[in-house]
């Protein structure tokens, strides 16, 4: 398995992981149960983490997919909720990681080519 292949796994079970502490335990709704919203906030990444569950070689792309509505989530509650800004934070830091490793093996092909491709 490649770099950005592991790298990604690891991006996409942090992010599973911080989704499961924020909403069930670190800061609970007060009114929703706390396992429907945890739920909720897990399904955008669950696909991603079943076809690493399952080897399949997709999985980094689809876990960019959902990283990039954690990216959007963190940005927002990093602004309107402040007792969740540190959350909220590194939400929005893997998410972009993910992205990263996730297009790691495309940005390396096309930097590559670049280099080796004769100057006019």
């Amino acid at each position: 398995m490649s770099v950005g292949y592991r790298f990604s796994a690891a991006f996409i079970v942090s992010l599973l992981i911080l989704q499961m502490l924020w909403h069930a335990l670190i800061f609970p709704p007060a009114v929703v149960p706390r396992w429907l919203v945890a739920g909720l906030f897990v399904l955008p990444i669950l696909p991603a983490v079943l076809m690493l569950a399952r080897r399949g070689r997709h999985a980094p792309f689809w876990g960019a997919v959902a990283a990039l509505f954690y990216f959007s989530h963190g940005l927002m509650e990093t602004w309107a909720t402040p007792q969740v800004r540190t959350l909220a934070l590194v939400e929005v830091a893997l998410s972009v990681a993910l992205i990263v490793a996730a297009s790691w093996g495309g940005l390396k092909a096309r930097f590559d080519k670049r280099k080796h491709s004769p100057t006019v």
